[in-house]
């Protein structure tokens, strides 16, 4: 299944594992040639968040038309593929049932190979789509909705979680707290938005675990800080940039500090950030701040491609049908599929 002489490994990817239908189609793992995100955002706005049955009714809708605009944009027949990746997991099983159903079926019918990837390593592979030449080994910040996870990532096939958050996830307190204060849906790029033009130190908000060994987190508490504070001031009397501000600086503050002491303390001088939140405007501009203090590299990719998309899917699939790891016909979603 390696690469054989010159020819080109054309991957289509499909993603499914929450709220977002995407195909893309890459070239050797690096060169987007198609790359296709039907949101559906407005479907779940008023409910505040994802209501599964609906995701998973969505992508069902649109998978098929999505694959046949990948191909034509990437002006590709199914017979140009050499092989099919698709999400396995983790996500709303649901959901993920949708996209690997659809490349079980397609893998059935062009007899093209099935590669299973794990959403979170897609989205760390994300970045190798605009920075190829990034070495191992690395320490990734994951921080999504759904996760919020510290990576070390010794080589391809060699990944440990060495911290995560112990309750909420960092793009899930942000969409609870934005819904709450009724600022709209998904929260996180709100709150990124007004937060820009507020005072982060404006309220000390408290920044659980930071001094604690080792390099899990908790948000829970935060959350709770926050909506404390929302009833005791009065939702009318909140400054809400300053609210904002700084509601996601004692996120980022522990964040930030969690990983740069992982990258100091295992003696790895780069960081590689992933994830929804990962576009987030004041993450990025102090981890940009630590990483030059600490004399560390640092990579995150465009904001389109931190959110879920199908090219990240695909490169990732890429360097597993390098080394032959494929799935059979029989393989199932996992909604807590394993970092491999």
């Amino acid at each position: 299944m390696s690469k054989k002489g010159k020819e080109k490994v054309k991957i289509i990817g499909i993603e499914t594992s929450c709220d977002e239908t995407a195909v893309a189609i890459v070239e050797d793992g690096r060169k987007i040639l198609s790359n296709l995100v039907a949101s559906q955002v407005d479907f779940h706005r008023k409910f505040k968040g994802v209501v599964p049955e609906i995701a998973s009714r969505k992508h069902l809708e649109i998978i098929n038309s999505l694959i046949d605009e990948a191909l034509f944009q990437a002006n590709l027949s199914l017979k140009d593929l050499s092989a099919i990746a698709v999400t396995l997991g983790p996500g709303l099983i649901g959901a993920l049932l949708i996209g690997v159903s659809t490349a079980k079926a397609l893998s059935y019918a062009t007899s093209l190979p099935l590669i299973g990837v794990n959403h979170l390593l897609g989205h760390i592979w994300a970045n190798f789509l605009e920075d190829p030449q990034i070495k191992f080994p690395f320490i990734s910040l994951i921080v999504s909705g759904g996760h919020t996870s510290i990576i070390l990532v010794e080589k391809v096939g060699k990944y440990k979680i060495i911290g995560e958050t112990l309750d909420d996830a960092a793009g899930e307190a942000l969409d609870k707290i934005a819904g709450f204060m009724n600022l709209g849906y998904p929260g996180g790029p709100i709150i990124d938005e007004l937060a820009q033009e507020g005072n982060p130190q404006a309220i000390n908000f408290p920044r659980a675990m930071i001094k604690k060994k080792g390099y899990d987190l908790s948000l829970s508490g935060l959350k709770t800080a926050a909506l404390n504070y929302v009833t005791r001031v009065g939702q009318e009397k909140i400054n809400v940039p300053d609210f904002c501000a700084s509601f996601q600086e004692a996120i980022f503050d522990v964040l930030v500090d969690k990983v740069t002491k992982a990258a100091q303390e295992f003696k790895i001088p780069r960081i590689v950030l992933a994830g929804g939140v990962g576009a987030n405007t004041r993450l990025r501009e102090k981890l940009l701040e630590e990483a030059k203090k600490f004399q560390l590299e640092l990579y995150f990719p465009s904001p389109f491609l931190c959110t879920d998309n199908a090219a990240m899917i695909a490169a990732f699939g890429y360097e597993k049908f390098l080394r032959e790891d494929l799935v059979t016909l029989e393989v199932e979603p996992d909604a807590n599929f394993p970092l491999r």
